[in-house]
């Protein structure tokens, strides 16, 4: 066994009765990943309008994902999310959804979602989403991660393809700083509904022992 597999604990998503049948493992499985890219195409929904790039409620749920489907099941949720969008299904923000969204600034936090969803799920599988101190912190590192995809994506849309010519400061004003408080209170907001959903478990466990 690797230390990998020693190390990887299980998430939400496992708890889910798991088919011994291969097939219906798989179909459960993709159930999984077309719920979690539901989920936060519902919270992309929620926004506050800014130029270039509006607040969401995409990074809450690509927290919340990843920390309940597992590493790879968080990834291929967030890989699912944004192919179906470029398909044209509208389950970016506003309910858009094309290849056009490619030139939008911002792509790259979209695409940011899948590491942010992979690292969510590894701390996750380490047991740090049962604790609502070291889920924020897990959850706070995952949320960052978006941004470094997000920034430079959106400084090449606005300068090489726009024709900008706006400097660092102004990449920042745009980019990261409206976004660092809005995005601690989803960290934390994740931090609380995880461990709270592991208390349940444990309690309805020591229920049924009774």
């Amino acid at each position: 066994m690797s230390l990998t597999a020693a190390a990887r604990r299980p998430v939400l998503a496992d708890l889910v009765a798991r088919p011994s049948d291969r097939a219906r493992a798989f179909a459960l499985d993709a159930a999984l990943v077309v719920a979690g890219a539901t989920l936060v195409a519902v919270l992309a929904q929620v926004e506050v309008p800014l130029w270039p790039v509006p607040i969401t409620g995409q990074t809450l749920g690509v927290v919340v994902v990843g920390a309940a489907l597992g590493a790879r099941r968080g990834a291929a949720a967030m890989l699912t999310y944004l192919f179906a969008g470029l398909a044209g299904l509208p389950v970016f923000a506003g309910f858009t959804g094309s290849l056009a969204v490619v030139a939008k600034p911002s792509f790259g936090f979209i695409i940011g979602f899948v590491f942010a969803a992979f690292v969510a799920g590894w701390f996750a599988e380490r047991a740090w989403d049962r604790r609502p101190l070291l889920a924020f912190a897990g959850f706070v590192l995952a949320s960052a991660i978006p941004f470094v995809f997000g920034i430079p994506y959106m400084a090449f849309i606005l300068n090489v393809v726009g024709g900008g010519s706006f400097g660092l400061t102004e990449i920042l004003e745009f980019g990261l700083w409206p976004f660092i408080v809005g995005g601690l209170v989803k960290a934390a907001i994740a931090a609380l509904l995880i461990p709270a959903a592991w208390a349940a478990v444990r309690g309805a466990e020591r229920s049924k022992k009774r």
